[in-house]
């Protein structure tokens, strides 16, 4: 069985990108590099489905370039191999029907049982942080962040305008266990912001409310000065849907 690349999808669709654009997008990111592909919507149907585990490093240097994050965050089941050089000549994507099932010890690995409910739709996502360059105020983060969720795993990312500081696209990439959602964070600060472009990640804790509406806990980071930094994080539950119309209605800053 292949696993369906929730993570690419839920960066393509916080691009507000269909599957047409985005291979829209990688053709003319090729072109742009002198490198020039063949990226068609039944090739990035593929990679989300899973039944291609990961893409010639022609069309992972587009990716990277359309999406702005290295292709080992885009959610592919393995390592991207270098199985053309680099003009792009020869090769084939890596089809899912050829990659061993992990094994231990001889078994498959136990896939984690699925949370209860399903998180997938529009999130506004809340954290707080102290500066210590600006006299240890406290600030806040905003971002509505597109989650979805695939058996026990929950991927998000911020649309494109829907940040309170502009241009610093937030990232998730979760796992539900019962009430428990915990997982990792990346946010890409501005380059004409506070933090001139520096990219911060760290690990995250939730617990979700009964309602599924709601969750609460706390993140971790590292700090400029090599310190381990924590504050509350939240995410609330604004629409379940993830049309093209709700997505659009929420590519907007936070009030």
């Amino acid at each position: 069985m292949t696993t369906p690349n929730s993570t690419l999808r839920a960066v393509r669709m916080g691009l507000l990108m269909s599957q047409d654009d985005l291979a829209r997008a990688l053709r003319d990111a090729g072109v742009r590099a002198g490198q020039p592909n063949n990226a068609s919507k039944r090739l990035v149907q593929r990679w989300e489905a899973g039944t291609t585990a990961a893409p010639q490093p022609l069309y992972a240097r587009a990716l990277e370039s359309v999406t702005g994050l290295p292709i080992e965050t885009l959610g592919f089941a393995m390592p991207v191999l270098a199985r053309v050089s680099d003009d792009g000549r020869g090769g084939h994507d890596l089809e899912g029907s050829h990659v061993g099932v992990a094994e231990a010890g001889g078994a498959p690995v136990a896939q984690p049982a699925p949370g209860r409910g399903n998180y997938s739709g529009v999130w506004l996502s809340t954290y707080e942080y102290v500066s210590s360059g600006r006299e240890n105020q406290v600030f806040i983060g905003k971002h509505y962040v597109v989650l979805l969720q695939h058996g026990s795993r929950l991927t998000g990312r911020s649309l494109p305008n829907a940040s309170l500081n502009p241009n610093s696209p937030l990232t998730l990439d979760l796992e539900v266990d019962g009430a428990a959602v915990t997982g990792t964070w990346t946010e890409q600060t501005a380059a004409d912001g506070y933090y001139r472009g520096a990219r911060y990640f760290g690990a995250l804790q939730l617990l979700a409310e009964p309602t599924g509406r709601r969750m609460a806990g706390k993140w971790v980071g590292f700090g400029k000065e090599f310190d381990v930094n924590t504050g509350p994080w939240e995410l609330r539950l604004m629409d379940a849907s993830t049309s093209k119309a709700t997505l659009e209605a929420y590519n907007r800053p936070p009030e």
